[in-house]
C-alpha cells in the first residue's frame, strides 16, 4: 500500500522548508509511487534516501548528457590520434567517472542534508536577502571567487607528492582528457574538490534556486574544460581557465590548477600560458607527428 500525493509540494517540516528538488520529485514521485504512507515526507529516514537518489540521477544525468553532447559536437576527435590518448580511453573515463560518483553522493548526501534540515543559509525569496537584487548577484560572485580559491588549493595539495600517487593520479591517467574525464576521479579526491560548492551556502546567503543552478554550472563548466576546444576570445585568454589551459595542467603537471580564472594561478606562481595557442598544442604534436610520418613513406 503507498500514499496518494495528498499532501502536495508545500509540506513543511518542523526545522525547515523542504529543498525544492526533493520536494518535487516527493509530489510527482516518491509519494504516490515509491514510499508506504507510514514514511512521512518530513521522515529523516525517507529524506536521506530519497536525497541519494535524487543525488545520483542528477549527477549521472548531467555527466552523460553533457558529456555526451560535449563529446559528439564539441569535442575534437583528431586528438585521439596523439600518441598519449591511450586505448580504450573513453570507456576508461566513463567508467571511472560513474564510479567515482556513485561513492561520492555518501558525503554528498550528508551536506545536502544539512541543507534542507535548514542549517545553511539558503533562502527562498529575493526579500529575505537584505541587499535584495543586488544581493543575489554579489552572491554569484563571491560563489564564483571564493570556490574558484578553494578549489585551486585543493587541487594543487593534492599534487603534493605523498597525496597525489593515493589519490589525483587516476585522473592525470588521461593526458589528453575528454570531457568525460571531467568527473573521472579517485571518489575522495573528487568530493575534496567538490567541498567549496557545499561549503559556501553554510558561510554566505544563497537563493536556493541560484544554488542549484550554480552546482549545475559547475559540473558543465568542468565538462568544458576538458573537451578540447581552445578557443577563447583574445581578452579573456588573460582571465578565463578553458580546456586550452587545461589541457597543459594534464600534460605538464605542475600548471593551471584553477577551476574557472587564472587569477590564483598567477598569484600562486602556476600560471602557464597555453601551449595550444603558442602553436605547440596536442593538435601541433598531432600535425608534426603526421607530416614526419608521411615524410619518411
Amino acid at each position: 500500500m503507498y500514499a496518494k500525493s495528498t499532501t502536495g509540494h508545500h509540506l513543511l517540516s518542523s526545522q525547515a522548508v523542504m529543498d525544492h528538488v526533493l520536494d518535487i520529485a516527493d509530489c510527482y514521485f516518491f509519494t504516490p509511487y515509491i514510499y508506504p504512507v507510514s514514511w512521512p515526507e518530513s521522515w529523516a529516514v525517507r529524506q536521506i534516501i530519497s536525497l541519494w537518489v535524487v543525488t545520483n540521477l542528477g549527477a549521472l544525468l548531467v555527466y552523460l548528457v553533457f558529456g555526451a553532447l560535449n563529446f559528439y559536437y564539441v569535442f575534437d576527435h583528431v586528438l585521439m590520434k596523439h600518441p598519449q590518448f591511450i586505448e580504450h580511453q573513453v570507456r576508461k573515463e566513463i567508467q571511472l567517472g560513474t564510479v567515482s560518483i556513485f561513492w561520492m553522493s555518501f558525503p554528498t548526501v550528508v551536506l545536502f542534508f544539512w541543507e534542507v534540515r535548514g542549517h545553511s543559509k539558503l533562502y527562498d525569496n529575493i526579500s529575505e536577502n537584505s541587499l535584495g537584487w543586488s544581493g543575489l548577484f554579489v552572491s554569484i560572485a563571491g560563489f564564483l571567487f571564493f570556490t574558484d580559491m578553494c578549489i585551486y588549493w585543493i587541487h594543487r595539495a593534492m599534487h603534493h607528492q605523498n597525496i597525489y600517487k593515493h589519490l589525483h593520479k587516476q585522473h592525470h591517467t588521461f593526458k589528453i582528457p575528454t570531457p568525460f574525464a571531467s568527473h573521472a576521479f579517485h571518489p575522495l579526491d573528487g568530493f575534496l574538490q567538490s567541498l567549496p560548492y557545499h561549503i559556501y551556502p553554510f558561510i554566505f546567503p544563497l537563493h536556493k534556486v541560484v544554488y542549484l543552478s550554480l552546482f549545475v554550472f559547475v559540473n558543465i563548466w568542468t565538462i568544458s574544460i576538458h573537451d578540447g576546444d581552445y578557443r577563447l576570445p583574445g581578452p579573456l585568454i588573460f582571465l578565463i581557465n578553458g580546456a586550452a589551459h587545461h589541457v597543459d595542467h594534464h600534460l605538464y603537471f605542475n600548471y593551471n590548477y584553477g577551476q574557472y580564472f587564472t587569477l590564483w594561478d598567477r598569484l600562486g606562481g602556476s600560471y602557464r600560458h597555453p601551449s595550444a595557442l603558442l602553436g605547440k598544442g596536442p593538435r601541433d604534436q598531432i600535425r608534426k607527428l603526421t607530416t614526419e610520418a608521411a615524410q619518411t613513406q
